[in-house]
């Protein structure tokens, strides 16, 4: 039975469920002076068999089981568990007692360091990743998504097992086995290494030379629970169960919830070729996205958006379609002088779209469509911010393991009327990069289409600004959630 001044915590014994469980147990220690816990580590026949795709493994308890018996066993309290590791069906006697505040959710690839002359003279890459749900989405959105350097990237994807450092080093010119040209990894997981001592150690060495891309969440959804950590503990340990319950963080259960029914809702029985993942948004509450197939031959892709807001679709009347302002607006490159070194992000492709871009600096920008674009100019984007505004990605740049340069030190690349946007950003310099006007001999043609109109979605303030004088009174706005509603607003 636990004692309520000190605890045992059962751990698989890999340098990443170490470093969790020290987390946890720091955190528990915090939240209960006097609390002791002790860390003792277990090998799962998960950790055992290193060699086996996951995609092979019929045995829903393949990292866990171990660990069940033994907190069954009265041989440990409880176990702190990766979420997305956990089988949906628990062994009986067996409760979740905290689900704690959850990590960065999305994926990352990790590219060797001279990524830029292996896509100069190869029409492939060679990936490790060992999820069909990886192979599927990132698949699809990598070839698009990379600098152009060949008509046709082809993405050979090959088996990846083993702990996460071990996975990182098959970039390394001295991997163990045949050098990969990137390795797709959870970055919670590479966080959490990064932050722990010993997960430094190994790390550091392969992470000098890294080319990153975090990858976003829009059209690569990760596996339901990832990012997150599951408490587990005998469910008649009244005792222990009480103290755990200080770590549970509500709303990480409930985006994990969000994620598994979105899932549920749309993809019926285990088809591990599809990824959920809910983030929380304030002006939405909460967004969610899957996409995915259910094997590497089906025609059919499943992409799905959801908001916990009750946003109603326009039925009553014309909607807006900015599709001729965007034809017939005027587009004057600014004379500037860009970074040559540090993070710059680019609030639009259009802000870069007339200038030398320096292979030195890191570029983020503000969604998926951006990002296609800069590519196609050949610019390496490490990341973006799928269309929710450059808050909602702020935490993802801070993390350590990223080594991204302090926000008071990046560059924003926009509009120059959107520079003054900018000032409570965190970002020190904005510089406005092009402007843009309504070609005066089309405003008579906007006047009579948008007099028709009761619903307008505003891409930019810029556009409502351009237009306002025709928009009839009564009409109703939308936008998306980043700075053109703070200027809307």
């Amino acid at each position: 039975m636990s004692k309520l001044n000190q605890l045992r915590l059962g751990t698989r014994s890999s340098l990443l469920a170490v470093a969790q469980s020290r987390l946890v147990a720091a955190e528990l220690e915090r939240a209960h002076p006097g609390l002791q816990v002790e860390i003792i580590c277990l090998d799962t026949r998960g950790d055992r068999d290193t060699t086996t795709p996951l995609t092979e493994v019929n045995d829903p308890d393949f990292f866990s089981a171990e660990l069940d018996q033994a907190l069954l066993d009265d041989e440990i309290d409880f176990c702190v568990h990766s979420y997305k590791d956990l089988s949906r069906k628990r062994p009986d006697g067996i409760a979740t007692a905290a689900i704690p505040h959850r990590a960065d959710p999305r994926d990352v690839i990790l590219f060797r360091g001279d990524i830029a002359k292996v896509l100069a003279t190869k029409s492939f890459l060679r990936i490790g990743s060992s999820s069909l749900r990886r192979q599927i989405n990132i698949g699809d959105f990598l070839p698009q998504a990379l600098p152009a350097t060949q008509e046709k990237l082809k993405i050979d994807f090959q088996p990846l097992r083993g702990p996460i450092h071990e996975r990182a080093r098959r970039i390394s010119a001295d991997a163990a086995t045949e050098q990969l040209d990137g390795v797709v990894l959870a970055l919670a997981g590479l966080s959490r290494l990064w932050n722990d001592p010993d997960g430094r150690a190994a790390l550091e060495p392969v992470l000098a030379n890294a080319r990153w891309m975090v990858l976003p969440l829009s059209t690569c959804p990760t596996a339901v629970g990832q990012g997150a950590l599951a408490i587990e503990c005998r469910a008649a340990d009244a005792a222990t169960k009480g103290l755990l319950e200080a770590l549970n963080h509500p709303e990480t259960a409930r985006l994990v919830q969000t994620e598994t029914k979105l899932l549920n809702e749309y993809v019926k029985g285990d088809q591990p070729g599809f990824g959920s993942t809910a983030i929380a948004e304030p002006e939405l509450n909460s967004v969610a996205w899957l996409r995915g197939r259910a094997n590497l031959n089906s025609k059919q892709t499943i992409s799905i958006t959801s908001t916990a807001s009750s946003l109603s679709p326009a039925t009553d009347g014309a909607a807006w379609d900015d599709t001729a302002w965007l034809k017939h607006t005027i587009i004057k490159p600014l004379k500037i002088s860009l970074p040559t070194s540090g993070a710059v992000f680019v609030a639009h492709w259009r802000a870069l779209s007339d200038h030398q871009a320096s292979s030195q600096v890191r570029h983020w920008t503000s969604g998926i469509s951006s990002w296609l674009r800069l590519a196609k100019q050949g610019v390496w984007v490490e990341g973006c911010a799928d269309n929710l505004g450059f808050e909602s990605i702020k935490n993802t740049l801070q993390e350590p393991v990223l080594a991204l340069p302090k926000l008071q030190q990046w560059t924003a690349l926009t509009h120059v009327d959107a520079v003054s946007s900018w000032t409570d950003s965190g970002i020190k310099t904005a510089l406005g990069s092009y402007q843009s006007s309504v070609d005066p001999a089309r405003q008579p043609d906007f006047a009579q289409q948008l007099a028709t109109c009761k619903y307008f979605f505003w891409s930019s303030a810029r556009q409502y600004e351009s237009l306002r004088d025709w928009i009839p009174a009564g009409a109703k706005h939308a936008c998306g959630t980043g700075k053109t509603l703070q200027a809307l607003r």
